[in-house]
């Protein structure tokens, strides 16, 4: 879990030292922030699913996954019920900045495949490459949204946290490639949406399509145990 631990770290030393940064930056200097918040969200969107896609053996799952886990974010009503939370303890836009930078943090080959090498072979090299990444991606929210940016590390603990224990207590058998290629295929569309949402392009509620992370997963539960 040492990976972990540092990863989490990082999150909340970026997001400490991006609050305070922030506190000099002008309106302006902060609008330019968004929009290359906005922009940097869109391209790691879009590389997470070309260099993925290329993995994939299920052409058709993410296509599946977003259509489905979207309707069904979107009857729970997930994105208005955190944006409501948040909105409860702040009036900027922490909510938009919260979910993106879960997204940034959580959805991706290191934050995924991290914990299964640091489970299963003690190497926590992709975690830490990781840490390094997010440490920088976690400042410059920050300095965008505020400290409560610093709220998505405890999430990003249990997401890297869980991943750990399946993989150590499943030998590793749970997470393979393929179903990590197909996530991180979803994930970056989520991490797009994200994207045009910030650039106020388009709000496509990226949180009510988070349940179609769980679609790749239940598709290779079931396939292993039928075939």
């Amino acid at each position: 879990m040492l990976g972990t631990i540092v990863n989490t770290g990082t999150i909340l030393a970026g997001s400490t030292l991006g609050s305070v940064l922030r506190k000099g930056v002008k309106e302006k200097y902060q609008d330019a922030l968004y929009t290359a918040m906005g922009l940097a969200a869109s391209v790691l969107g879009i590389n997470a699913v070309v260099s993925n896609m290329a993995k994939s053996h299920y052409p058709v799952l993410f296509i599946v996954s977003l259509a489905a886990g979207s309707l069904l974010g979107t009857i729970l009503d997930i994105d208005a019920k955190f944006q409501g939370l948040v909105g409860k303890y702040s009036k900027s836009n922490l909510g938009q900045g919260l979910s993106t930078g879960i997204l940034l943090y959580c959805i991706g080959t290191l934050s995924i495949l991290g914990p299964v090498m640091s489970a299963l072979h003690g190497d926590n090299t992709y975690l830490f490459t990781n840490a390094t990444l997010d440490f920088v991606t976690s400042t410059v929210l920050a300095s965008t949204y505020g400290i409560g940016m610093a709220f998505a590390a405890p999430v990003l603990f249990c997401w890297q946290g869980s991943i750990y224990l399946i993989a150590r207590n499943l030998s590793g058998t749970f997470f393979s490639e393929d179903m990590i290629a197909e996530l991180c295929i979803v994930g970056g569309v989520l991490i797009f949406s994200s994207g045009l949402g910030i650039l106020k392009i388009k709000d496509c509620k990226a949180l009510n399509m988070l349940p179609s992370l769980a679609v790749p997963i239940l598709f290779f539960v079931v396939k292993g145990l039928l075939g």
